[in-house]
This record gives structure tokens, C-alpha cells and sequence, in this order.
């Protein structure tokens, strides 16, 4: 806490919210890979095992179960780039940002329900799903996870950049890092596999580089005071 003027006093974002972005981070990229380990693509791949095996499918849902964190965890990342952006940000992107974030984050739970769901359907124990449930549980998971979250991550990603590269608050190289995140999440990730991990791989870079401008800053300010 910090004083701003005669009787006035303003609560500061504490450091540990930075790295709440590196948790998130992390977390993502371990939810995503499971997420295409446990509930693979291709009309076939009901019978490659991911049923069968019960340590597979145990595994799987303990990493599904860590989504919600992920998603707590987002929202402390959300919290932390606004209080580095600062009061001079615009209102339309920071509606366009903080509604994108949120959008994500339930985007991101439903692709996480439908996969628990393929994978908790009821079928005798050891035996495969049927194709039709097989087939509607992965196509509403990845459709979720490819062509909504993916494109909500986007928005999110080029609202931060743009608001970054006006405001002069992020350097120029990760502006275009940005801007390349969010091409490639609006028109590479429904097609490609795996490319949605760029997503979290940015906001581990922007998550590091506020935890070292926040490092900069602290120091700086004590010695004003």
C-alpha cells in the first residue's frame, strides 16, 4: 500500500500476481497436451487404448481436474496486465480485453466438461464407447478447445498488443509476438494440431517481462518515497 495524497491511500498490485500468469501458463499448456493425449483425433483412435487403460484415463482426469486452477489463475494474469497497463488505458480495448479473457475462461471450462465427458461415459468398465458418443464428445471438446477458445485467446492476445503498442508500455518486439499469437490463433489453430500452445507460450513471455518491469518499478518507487 502506498499514499497517493492527503488522507488517500492505493492498494498496490502485489508481485505474486505476475507470476499468477506463469502459473496459468503452465498449467494451459499441460491441460492442452493431455487434453489431445487423452482424447485423440481420428474416427479410430476410440479403440487406440485411451479407454482401456485405466492408469491413461486416470491420469487424464487428474489433469482435467487442474483446469479450474488454470482458469483462477487467468483471471490474477487478467488482473495483473491491467495493473500494468495503468488508468490511461482505452476503454473499448479494455472491454474488448477483459470481455475476451472472461469468454476464454468459460470457453475453456466447456471444452474441459466435454472432454471429462467422453471420458467418464458410461460403458461396461474395459470397453470402448460407442462411435456415435465417441464421435460427439471429441468433436464438441475440440470444437470448443480449436475453433471458440482459440479464437477468444486471439482477441485477448491482439487487444493486449494493440493497447501495449499505443500506450508504449510493451517493448516492440513482443507487440509483434503478439500480433503473430493472434494471426495464428484466428487462422492456423482449427487446422494444425498443437499450435493453440502458443497461447500459453505468450503469456509466459508477457508474464515475464511484467514480473521484470513490476521488479524495475518497486525499487524505484521506494526510492521517490
Amino acid at each position: 500500500m502506498r499514499q497517493q495524497g492527503p488522507g488517500q491511500r492505493v492498494l498496490e498490485t502485489p508481485r505474486a500476481a505476475g507470476l499468477a500468469g506463469v502459473v496459468f501458463a503452465l498449467l494451459l499448456a499441460a491441460a492442452i497436451v493431455l487434453l489431445r493425449l487423452g482424447v485423440p483425433e481420428g474416427t479410430g483412435a476410440v479403440n487406440a487404448g485411451g479407454f482401456t487403460n485405466s492408469a491413461r484415463h486416470d491420469v487424464v482426469r487428474t489433469a482435467l481436474s487442474l483446469v479450474p486452477f488454470a482458469g483462477i489463475f487467468f483471471l490474477w494474469f487478467v488482473g495483473a496486465v491491467r495493473a500494468h497497463i495503468g488508468e490511461s488505458e482505452d476503454r473499448f480495448l479494455a472491454t474488448v480485453f477483459l470481455g475476451s479473457g472472461l469468454v476464454f475462461t468459460a470457453t475453456l471450462f466447456g471444452a474441459t466438461a466435454a472432454a471429462s465427458a467422453v471420458l467418464d461415459l458410461a460403458h461396461p468398465a474395459g470397453m470402448a464407447p460407442s462411435p456415435s458418443s465417441w464421435d460427439f464428445g471429441r468433436h464438441l471438446a475440440y470444437t470448443l478447445m480449436t475453433e471458440y477458445a482459440t479464437r477468444m485467446a486471439a482477441v485477448f492476445a491482439c487487444s493486449m498488443s494493440v493497447i501495449g503498442h499505443r500506450l508504449g508500455i510493451l517493448p516492440r518486439p513482443l507487440t509483434v509476438l503478439g500480433f503473430l499469437t493472434t494471426f495464428t490463433l484466428l487462422f492456423v489453430a482449427a487446422s494444425v494440431p498443437w499450435v493453440e500452445l502458443v497461447f500459453p507460450a505468450w503469456s509466459l513471455v508477457l508474464s515475464a517481462y511484467i514480473l521484470r518491469a513490476s521488479g524495475r518499478a518497486r525499487p524505484r518507487t521506494a526510492a521517490d518515497a
